[in-house]
């Protein structure tokens, strides 16, 4: 194969170089028929033999067939910047280069995200396809890793300015070009690299967009822990790189799901925790432990969190991103979705923003603070939505994670909750305007807006801010913390310690906390609002754990209970989520307490709002099942206590008059077993198994457990199907023994929820699996000999 000819203006050193390139990389020796040139390239890429890249074939012949197939010259293109990218180049040239081949793919990517025409079939060759085809793709990796390579000590340095053009492209070929960006992912040495690009200002944006692509579709999560300088690089981005790199960090920090329902089993879940137990950390944990260590970082992300609209980066700061996200792909969305909300302000205020032309440089081309540039204040607020939206993800993770109580301690202490209240009204759920921010293709109540986001992840926050921990009484003021020991000294009982406990210094401030402030909007929400859902279960977490009848009388006297009742029978909601979520909460508002009992019976005041409500209940046991534990705990108190004001709610309530109905329990006790297997046991369902456990429970104390074991016995004859029900029912108990009593967590939370022992519970389940077919209380005796089926083994393969 005759040597390449020189490029033009390259000089002979540089054709010299190209043509020991094609004998480098395999030269190929007969010239390819022009059908399958692409064909043969594409098996080259998959196989890594063959032909891989434009260096491989003569500039003539790739001229000859760039006229019948109008690759833009974008093959001629690569093999120049081959020939000017050698480890001796000053890289001037190959820059150049670079600039012409960038529109030739921004062009095709930009009509790609903004759905401006069709997507293009690759029939059609389009450029970044032909890029990537000819190789464009792996030498511009191995042009951003140069500085990686020491020649005489020394190590090569690339500008800037030629980073970003390669970022730029190549993010541009991932966005039109199905499979690059997984194949970069592929490049662990490449990815962790990428992370010492964002210490520059200039690049860090393109960088961190690309990163945050890649790692979406890497199969094994990076390790942070791996990147040169972590500590050092998080630290030194200012707080605008922060909110940004959170956008990494939500991916590197959260467990991997795995997708599939199946491996959500509580049986995949145990399996999956012994293997990590042999395994050591995850990838996961290991990324959260190893932010935490840097130091300041969790306090600038309550300051990033809380900080206000006014104290955001300045206009001249802000153009300067708009500047890069015009030019960069990843944000084009947004950018079109925030120049629509500037451009409809500005008809009405004569507010406008004047963007330079893609490449404008700070000096030339941005402009500066100025009456023509001021930027409209929901563009403002939009900006700041988007950041706080990351950095509440993160925050979130981390309050989940091994480290909880080190990350709800320095929560507490910068002042993350009082922050929150602070930006409640104005930013976090600020009412919708005319032209609030909505996304390409979606809409105003679309859960992808970020306004809503913002909202639910806002929700998910407190949730697991409130869940199980003292801290949560941070969620008020002073003046509600004064009104929790005033309920308390007037039911003459101690005040909980963790409310006297509670740092008044770290507390919300203003005429209302942030619980309060929920409940408001909590009860103005619109009956299809999907905020209902995560709402309820922010305010249900400040009540689980053991049982305040002060919280719970905080809440009563904010009129909770009746706007659940009035979503719940009035409204006849059918979302089971929400039905689910509002079910939960009512029966923490409700456990043990005569009072919220009393508030129930004269809301629900006819048989006919009963029915409906009785009707709800039934309608899904899964959703319904923990109010029915907590009634039926409930009136398992009320019993036991001698009380007119408890005797009285006995005698006149409905519901606790329907549950104390054997026949009711029965019915209940027979649908809960039915309903749940080993093999279908999720975080979700599993409660009805505890739930069906309480009933026993409470039976069994009453000395009563034969006569509802003979009783379901009965049940499963009078449907045709003896021991179906049972055998299920061992082999639930089976399985709870190896769940629970290797799990300090969920055993505390059933003994804290249920005020029984966990020894009692315990106790229980082994009289029930007793083998012995003397034993009265045994399941063994009410199975037949010929529908024993108790020995099956239900683990998983």
């Amino acid at each position: 194969m005759a040597a390449a000819p020189a490029a033009a203006g390259s000089g002979v050193g540089r054709g010299r170089r190209a043509a020991a390139a094609v004998a480098a990389w395999g030269g190929w020796g007969g010239r390819p028929r022009p059908g399958n040139i692409l064909l043969q390239l594409r098996q080259g890429q998959l196989t890594g033999r063959g032909l891989v890249r434009a260096v491989q074939f003569t500039e003539t012949f790739l001229t000859e067939r760039d006229k019948q197939s109008k690759w833009s010259g974008i093959p001629q293109l690569l093999l120049k910047l081959y020939a000017t990218s050698h480890l001796h180049s000053d890289f001037i040239e190959c820059q150049n280069i670079l600039k012409e081949i960038s529109p030739l793919l921004s062009m095709e990517a930009m009509a790609f995200v903004t759905e401006e025409r069709k997507l293009t079939q690759e029939t059609t060759y389009p450029n970044t396809y032909i890029f990537d085809l000819f190789g464009g793709v792996d030498l511009l990796v191995e042009i951003l890793m140069r500085p990686t390579i020491s020649i005489r000590g020394q190590k090569l340095k690339i500008s800037d300015e030629m980073s970003k053009d390669c970022l730029s492209i190549l993010y541009n070929t991932c966005v039109c070009t199905e499979g690059v960006t997984k194949r970069l992912a592929e490049k662990n040495d490449f990815v962790i690299f990428l992370f010492t690009l964002m210490t520059s200002k200039k690049t860090f944006l393109q960088t961190a967009t690309l990163i945050e692509d890649i790692l979406g579709v890497k199969k094994e999560m990076i390790r942070l822990d791996e990147v040169p300088n972590l500590s050092s690089l998080v630290s030194n981005f200012d707080q605008q790189q922060l909110a940004n790199f959170c956008r990494i960090l939500a991916v590197t920090i959260s467990e991997m799901d795995t997708g599939n329902d199946d491996k959500h089993t509580l049986l995949a879940k145990n399996a999956q925790q012994k293997k990590s137990l042999s395994l050591g950390p995850s990838a996961a944990e290991i990324n959260q432990a190893a932010l935490l260590s840097i130091p300041g970082f969790v306090e600038r992300l309550c300051k990033l969190a809380t900080r206000k609209v006014s104290e955001s980066t300045g206009t001249a700061s802000f153009l300067q991103e708009l500047e890069e996200w015009y030019t960069w792909l990843d944000n084009a969305l947004v950018l079109d979705a925030l120049m629509r909300v500037a451009n409809e302000e500005s008809e009405h205020n004569q507010a406008s923003i004047v963007l330079p032309p893609p490449g404008a440089s700070e000096e030339n081309g941005l402009p500066h603070t100025s009456p023509r540039t001021q930027l409209p204040q929901s563009m403002k607020i939009m900006h700041e939505i988007m950041y706080k939206l990351e950095v509440l993800y993160v925050l979130c993770v981390l309050l989940m994670g091994r480290q909880r109580n080190q990350v709800h301690r320095m929560i507490a202490e910068f002042k993350l909750i009082p922050g929150l209240n602070n930006l409640f009204d104005k930013l976090i759920w600020r009412k919708h305007s005319a032209s609030a921010l909505v996304l390409h293709g979606h809409n105003q109540n679309c859960d992808c807006s970020p306004d809503i986001t913002l909202k639910i992840q806002f929700l998910r926050l407190l949730q697991s801010f409130s869940d199980h921990h003292e801290n949560k009484y941070l969620l008020l003021n002073n003046q509600e913390l004064n009104e929790l020991s005033a309920i308390s000294l007037k039911a003459n009982i101690p005040e909980v310690e963790a409310v006297l406990n509670t740092d008044r210094s770290l507390v919300c401030d203003g005429k209302r906390g942030l619980l309060t402030r929920l409940l408001q909007v909590m009860k103005k929400e619109p009956a299809e609002s999907s905020f209902r859902f995560w709402q309820a279960r922010a305010v249900e977490s400040f009540l689980r754990g053991t049982t305040s009848y002060a919280d719970q009388m905080f809440l009563l006297k904010r009129g909770l209970l009746e706007h659940i009742l009035y979503c719940i029978v009035d409204s006849e909601c059918k979302s089971r989520d929400v039905l689910q979520s509002y079910f939960d909460l009512l029966g923490e508002l409700m456990k043990f307490n005569v009072d919220a009992f009393k508030r129930f019976n004269k809301y629900i005041n006819t048989d006919a709002k009963f029915q409906v409500f009785l009707k709800q209940i039934n309608s899904s046991l899964v959703d319904s099942n923990m109010l029915v534990r907590c009634v039926t705990l409930s009136l398992d108190r009320f019993e036991n206590q001698v009380d007119m004001k408890v005797a009285e709610v006995l005698s006149e309530c409905r519901l606790l008059a329907y549950i104390s109905q054997v026949p009711t329990q029965m019915s209940f006790l027979f649908r809960l077993i039915n309903i749940i297997h080993v093999q279908t046991l999720t975080q979700e369902n599993v409660s009805c198994l505890n739930t069906s456990l309480v009933i026993l429970m409470l039976a069994r104390r009453k000395e009563r457990l034969p006569l509802y074991l003979r009783l379901l016995q009965r049940m499963e004859h009078s449907k045709k199907y003896p021991g179906f029900l049972l055998n299920n029912f061992h082999n639930l108990l089976r399985f709870w023994q190896q769940h629970y009593l290797h799990k300090d967590k969920d055993s505390t939370c059933l003994e804290n929820s249920s005020c029984i022992s966990f020894s009692y519970w315990k106790e229980t389940v082994s009289i029930l699996l007793n083998p012995d077919r003397q034993s009265p209380s045994a399941l063994v005796s009410y199975i037949e000999e010929p529908y024993m089926d108790i020995d099956r083994d239900f683990t998983e393969e």
